[in-house]
């Protein structure tokens, strides 16, 4: 499977195991000048902004340690963006963290909330 093609699968799942937790997807794929956010979802009053990572092998690393300092950095910039845009832009939010592995047994997800304080 092209990288592409593994992205954008990743999202998929990522998207329908949100559902399945009860998070209402607002946007997929939103796009500002500092980045792009994969999935911006509510939870619980909650904005949720989720980088939705995806690996087939670990020779570079787990999906959670391709995420770079700059990364974070433009993820936090776009939230704010977004945020300020929004219709209640004093609303609490959080950066989420999706990372698939799709192994030879098939996918395995794993949820990091607040992932921006956790993977550092």
């Amino acid at each position: 499977m092209k990288r592409q093609q593994t992205g954008k699968l990743a999202e998929i799942i990522a998207r329908e195991y949100l559902e399945k937790e009860g998070f209402g997807i607002k946007a997929t794929n939103w796009r500002c000048r500092e980045s792009e956010i994969d999935i911006i979802a509510e939870h619980s009053g909650e904005t949720v902004f989720v980088e939705v990572r995806a690996k087939s092998s670990h020779e570079f690393g787990t999906p959670a340690e391709s995420v770079t300092r700059r990364k974070q950095e433009k993820l936090i910039a776009a939230a704010e963006r977004y945020m300020a845009e929004s219709a209640d832009p004093f609303g609490t939010w959080r950066i989420d963290f999706i990372g698939i592995d799709f192994t030879p047994s098939g996918p395995r997800l794993e949820h990091i909330p607040n992932a921006i304080d956790a993977i550092e």
